[in-house]
């Protein structure tokens, strides 16, 4: 089982993943990029990047079902309803000793509190949109992303 980052570690990974600007072109390499690491990898994952809820990219790569976009759906509100990736979120309610499902009550058909889900921050202008991989165990999902951010960001500044 992987382990899960520490509440710190993921806090400390949204103050990094921070763009300088977000545009369809960035949707399109941020996208593009978790898709050609997926196929390299043989991964059976559904991609989707949107900003201000206008879906910008989706694709599902071979081994993907519809239960990946509902899981892309659930892990996106809770992004946008906390403001914060989706595994913090749940690591929030771990490190707190209880579940994100006794905590915050919210029907599991709608939320889900598990990695994969992160969102998109445009430094000084905050959160504009999501980014949610589905399809692998929740912290490979959640580094799926964060390598794919890291990437983005390092490109923005060449």
């Amino acid at each position: 089982m992987t382990d899960f980052p520490t509440l710190a570690e993921l806090a400390a990974e949204e103050d990094e993943l921070q763009l300088a600007r977000f545009t369809n072109e960035d949707a399109w390499t941020l996208g593009t990029a978790l898709v050609t690491r997926a196929r390299a990898e043989q991964l059976p994952v559904a991609v989707e990047v949107s900003r201000h809820s206008h879906q910008l990219f989706h694709a599902a790569m071979t081994g993907a079902t519809p239960d990946n976009d509902s899981w892309i759906q659930r892990k996106a509100r809770v992004v946008h309803r906390f403001g914060h990736s989706s595994l913090y979120v749940g690591q929030r309610s771990r490190e707190a000793g209880t579940t994100f499902e006794e905590q915050f009550g919210l029907d599991p058909q709608l939320f889900a509190a598990h990695g994969g889900g992160f969102p998109l921050i445009v430094r000084d202008v905050g959160p504009i949109g999501v980014v949610v991989v589905s399809g692998l165990p929740q912290v490979e999902d959640h580094r799926m992303v964060v390598t794919a951010l890291r990437e983005l960001i390092a490109r923005q500044r060449s």
